[in-house]
C-alpha cells in the first residue's frame, strides 16, 4: 500500500471515529446527570478502542476533535465546561500516551480506561480548582470523585473490551481489500 492510500485510509478512519465519538458525547450531554458534573462518558469508549486499534497517535485525534466539535455543537465552546472537557482529555491522552509506551504489552482497554478516567478527573478538579472554584472545601469531593473516575473507568474499559473482541471477530470476517484479484 503506498504513501497516499494508507494516510487517506488513516485519516477516514480519524474521521469515522471522530464522528462516532461525536455522537455519543452530544447524546450524553443531553441526558440529565443525577450529581452536577459527573457523566459516564461512554464517548471515551470510542477513544480506547481506537488506542488498542490503532495507537495512540490516532487516539489523540479521535479525543480531541470529540472535544472541540462536541463543544461547538453542544454550545459549550471556550466555556468552563469546555476548559474542564479538554483538560481531562488531554491529562487523559498523557496518562494513556505514557502507558501505552512502557506497558503496551501488559495493559488491555480495561487498563488504559481506568489509567483515562482517573487522570481526566484529577485535571478536571485541579483545573475547577485552579480557575473556578479555589475553595479548600473542594478536596471534601476529591474522594467521591476519583471513586466514581475508577468505576466509569471499569465500566467503559469493559465496553472497549466488548467492542474491541467484536472489531476482531468482524475483521477476521471480512475480506481483505488491500488485496487485489
Amino acid at each position: 500500500m503506498n504513501t497516499t492510500i494508507a494516510s487517506e485510509r488513516n485519516d477516514h478512519i480519524i474521521a469515522w471515529f471522530a464522528a462516532l465519538a461525536i455522537a455519543i458525547h452530544v447524546l450524553e450531554s443531553a441526558i440529565p446527570s443525577p450529581v452536577p458534573g459527573i457523566k459516564i462518558g461512554l464517548a471515551n469508549v470510542v477513544t480506547i478502542v481506537v488506542l488498542v486499534q490503532f495507537g495512540w497517535r490516532t487516539a489523540a485525534w479521535v479525543s480531541i476533535l470529540r472535544v472541540l466539535v462536541g463543544s461547538l455543537i453542544i454550545g459549550s465552546f471556550l466555556s468552563p465546561t469546555f476548559v474542564l472537557s479538554l483538560s481531562g482529555a488531554c491529562a487523559s491522552l498523557i496518562a494513556i500516551g505514557l502507558a501505552y509506551a512502557i506497558a503496551r504489552q501488559h495493559l488491555s482497554a480495561l487498563g488504559y480506561s481506568v489509567i483515562a478516567a482517573v487522570a481526566h478527573i484529577l485535571a478536571q478538579f485541579w483545573t475547577a480548582y485552579l480557575l473556578f472554584i479555589p475553595h479548600d472545601a473542594l478536596f471534601h469531593l476529591l474522594p467521591i470523585l476519583t471513586t466514581v473516575a475508577i468505576v466509569t473507568g471499569i465500566v467503559n474499559g469493559s465496553l472497549a473490551l466488548a467492542v474491541q473482541k467484536r472489531l476482531k471477530l468482524l475483521m477476521s470476517e471480512a475480506p481483505n481489500v488491500d488485496q487485489q484479484p
